[in-house]
Order: C-alpha cells, then structure tokens, then sequence
C-alpha cells in the first residue's frame, strides 16, 4: 500500500545550505525544508503512524510534523525533488508491517552440538588446571 500525500499538504521552505558554496553561499537559499503533518493525513493509519513516528526519530518534532532537510544539490528543484524522495521511501518503509515472529524450537541435533561444544570447553579448561588441584 503506497501513501502519496496530498500536494496541498507539504510545506516546502527554501533556506540557506550549509557548507562551502562559492560566492552565492550567502545569496542564494537553495536547501528545502519539507514538512509534512503527519496527524493531519487522513490516509495514514494509526499503526503506519506509529511506525513512521518510530522511522522518523528527531525528524519528528511534538506537534506530529514531520520535517526533512536536503541540501544535497545545488538548486531548489534538485533538493525539492530529493526530499520528495525520501519522503516517500520514508512513508513506504512505515507502510510495510513487520513479519510476524512464528517461536521455533532447536531442533536435537543443534542441541548436541550446543552441549558437545560445551563438553569440549570444559575439557580444554581442565586441562589448563595444575595437576593435583580438585581433580
């Protein structure tokens, strides 16, 4: 199930980069802030915001909007198209449910090995031990 958000509820702002730029470095604003209200988006459930609130981490301030920074290249539609995109392998990512973990027993064969590997440790320490010391 693809979560595409409604156009209307992105908010791109344009601020300045960080980091070397030349001389348009205090000039131009080519890095996007791209925010997205997460409890505002009627298409998302409960469970993939939860998941999403958990993907997110700090990118996710108190009031449930989400905000991305790109800054990767060196015009505003290189950066808008970029946060787009992680924007929506971000909503992908939280759409997938996890697998269901099904509990397996070891099966008798990987018991033995677990307790001859632990017969062999113990021998190896015993022989370590000084002669004549609780034998």
């Amino acid at each position: 199930m693809a979560i595409t958000p409604d156009p209307r509820d992105l908010e791109f702002v344009f601020i300045r980069a960080s980091g070397p730029g030349g001389q348009n470095v205090n000039k131009v604003s080519s890095a996007v802030q791209l925010r997205f209200d997460t409890r505002g988006h009627t298409a998302i459930d409960d469970a993939v915001r939860e998941r999403l609130t958990r993907l997110a981490g700090r990118r996710l301030n108190t009031d449930g909007v989400l905000v991305l920074e790109a800054q990767r290249f060196r015009t505003q539609e290189g950066n808008r198209a970029d946060a787009l995109a992680r924007l929506a392998a971000l909503l992908e990512a939280a759409s997938q449910a996890p697998k269901p973990r099904r509990a397996t027993k070891p099966t008798r064969a990987s018991r033995e090995r677990r307790l001859d590997t632990k017969q062999q440790a113990g021998a190896t320490k015993r022989l370590r031990r000084k002669p004549g010391l609780n034998d």
